[in-house]
């Protein structure tokens, strides 16, 4: 059983309205006159992070990849619940100094969580559950696309691809080295960009997964089809002075995943409050058409990045 058939098959079972059939980023539940949305990601050694890794990069991420979803939803945080496996030695004391600068910096609280210890040595796994509150009554989903509407993303994509292939291979540090391994150990999520654009967007979700696929997604959800031009994806100095700036190093970067940007769509009409690039439009159909300067290529075998 591969993951969507796991979820296909939880699907059956988380059938409150507020889990919105397991096909967004969030669950979204009234409380009061609010709404909380509540999210929860794992992150696995050597899945998500590799085993050499500053254990404090770590920890910012799992925070960083949480409230990225509360992003998504438009969510200002709350707070966040922690489930770790200690190791018992000085890879939990950095992990610690990671989680406090990433709580710090984000102004969310730790509200507590659970510990293990497991008997035998292996991959760590950890996890998160953040949970903000939403400033109105729109919450926006992957479903809302309609034919018609311009795809935007609010940053450059693929510095996560880039920091993660340098932290792969090993480079001389220079400054933009620096930057795209920031982006990749330390991403930022987009959490103003997402309250201000939260009542404006027809969809709107974060990329972690890749570009592509996470489009895909809204697509899917939608029911529309989506077509991304490679050639507008707006890409960073520093990506292209390492990576350069042709069809294949555009395609990494639209499959590569980890950039944490916001993917939305919106109304051509629509005037959006924060900088965004449209790379993208809405039509009719279904599924995902991909182009390179206004001409229709061929989709790679992978979209983006898919769990086992």
């Amino acid at each position: 059983m591969n993951e969507l058939d796991f979820i296909d098959r939880l699907k059956e079972i988380a059938t409150h309205p507020a889990a919105r059939g397991l096909a967004d980023d969030a669950a979204v539940i009234p409380f009061g006159r609010q709404k909380l949305v509540l999210t929860h990601d794992m992150m696995v050694e050597g899945v998500h992070f590799l085993s050499d890794a500053n254990p404090a990069d770590v920890a910012w991420k799992l925070v960083a990849v949480n409230l990225s979803d509360l992003a998504a939803k438009g969510a200002k945080p709350l707070g966040v619940l922690l489930g770790y496996s200690r190791s018992g030695n000085e890879w939990d004391e950095v992990f610690m100094l990671g989680l406090k600068q990433a709580i710090d910096h984000f102004c969310v609280p730790l509200l507590g969580g659970d510990t293990v210890s497991p008997k035998e040595e292996g991959s760590r796994t950890l996890g998160l559950t953040a949970f903000g509150e939403v400033k109105g009554h729109i919450v926006p989903s992957r479903g809302g696309a309609m034919a018609g509407h311009s795809v935007y993303v609010t940053g450059a994509i693929g510095d996560g691809w880039a920091g993660l292939q340098l932290a792969k291979r090993g480079t001389n540090a220079t400054e933009a080295t620096a930057k795209l391994l920031k982006a990749y150990n330390r991403p930022q999520p987009r959490l103003d960009e997402g309250r201000a654009l939260s009542t404006l967007v027809s969809a709107m979700m974060d990329i972690s997964d890749g570009l592509l696929l996470d489009a895909s997604r809204i697509a899917d959800a939608s029911n529309v089809a989506i077509e991304i031009d490679l050639a507008k994806i707006p890409l960073s100095p520093e990506f292209m002075s390492i990576f350069g700036d042709d069809q294949n190093s555009r395609m990494n970067a639209a499959t590569g995943g980890d950039d944490y940007q916001l993917l939305l769509t919106a109304s051509p009409e629509t005037v959006l409050p924060v900088p965004a690039v449209k790379v993208g439009l809405c039509k009719s159909g279904t599924g995902l058409i991909m182009l390179y300067d206004g001409q229709i290529i061929k989709q790679p075998m992978n979209l983006g990045f898919i769990h086992a």
